[in-house]
């Protein structure tokens, strides 16, 4: 199975151009899985549906979440469908195996005034606050996530004509910048990006104080550490800030289709989870003005 697992993790990342992240936990998963089947003296072309139900038992056995479990049937679907494809084996055991019911959880998401006083709490008096200022609210006004963010290189940003383009695998989509995330940007660029960056070669937009390209933890910490600071009690992390952004669009009059466009969604669908936080005003003009909204007494 080694050399099939191989050639398949091969294939999905020439041939499908997964992200990084996504390439990981494909490999996790298999790597997990094949480990159960040699543990317990199966062969992977063997494997029939019962097996499977056997692993999914495992892994709630292990106190895996339903989430967890749900994309390690996946990734293994993938495999025995490219094993498939190419003839190694037979019949595809998932087959029949329905992953477990995962419940749609509300997002988290700040208030308009929570943003305004975590964006308010990086101060332009040295080379991290301009860096850190700009980063929020280019999170904040762009809804990217994180890996797109510290995936960004300089030339992916145009704040002549104020807008960044986002490459993810083999797509792209263009987002516009605000006057206010444009004006960050634009300082950080000019007065503390070069200063930090010690090597020419660095392409990266957002960099480290040691001027290598950001991580996502320290993605993470930054974040933590102006949530302390604005004395915050929610849980922030940059998904979060992804949610108010895409909430806040909403709420102000931006239609669903132009919000899934910015945030990369392939299906509206991902996008529909906002709408339950659409204004509570809106509800109660839309009882008021439509003639079918209240029930009539006859």
């Amino acid at each position: 199975m080694e050399e099939q697992l191989k050639q398949f993790l091969e294939f999905i990342e020439k041939d499908k151009k997964l992200s990084n992240n996504t390439l990981q936990s494909y490999r996790r998963d298999l790597y997990q899985y094949q480990s159960y089947i040699n543990s317990n003296n199966k062969k992977y072309n063997k494997i029939k549906e019962e097996d499977i139900k056997e692993y999914i038992q495992y892994l709630e056995n292990l106190g895996k979440k339903s989430t967890t479990i749900s994309r390690c049937i996946a990734s293994i679907r993938s495999f025995y469908q490219y094993e498939v494809k190419n003839q190694q084996v037979k019949q595809d055991p998932t087959d029949g195996i329905k992953s477990p019911k995962i419940e749609k959880r509300v997002p988290s998401i700040l208030t308009e005034q929570e943003v305004e006083l975590l964006l308010e709490q990086p101060k332009n008096v040295d080379l991290k606050g301009i860096r850190d200022k700009a980063m929020l609210e280019f999170a904040y006004a762009t809804g990217m996530r994180v890996t797109e963010i510290i995936s960004l290189n300089i030339e992916d940003v145009n704040v002549k004509e104020g807008y960044v383009v986002c490459k993810s695998a083999s797509k792209q989509r263009t987002i516009p910048l605000g006057s206010m995330s444009l004006e960050a940007l634009k300082e950080y660029i000019q007065s503390a990006r070069d200063i930090l960056i010690r090597d020419d070669s660095v392409n990266a937009l957002f960099v480290n104080i040691n001027g290598k390209r950001l991580t996502r933890q320290g993605f993470w910490k930054i974040i933590k550490y102006y949530k302390e600071q604005a004395h915050i009690t929610k849980d922030i992390t940059p998904h979060v800030l992804r949610h108010s952004f895409a909430t806040h669009l909403l709420r102000n009059g931006a239609d669903l289709k132009s919000i899934q466009t910015m945030l990369g969604h392939s299906d509206v669908s991902s996008t529909q989870i906002y709408m339950q936080f659409q204004d509570d005003g809106l509800k109660d003009i839309y009882n008021k003005a439509h003639p079918r909204a209240q029930k009539q007494n006859l």
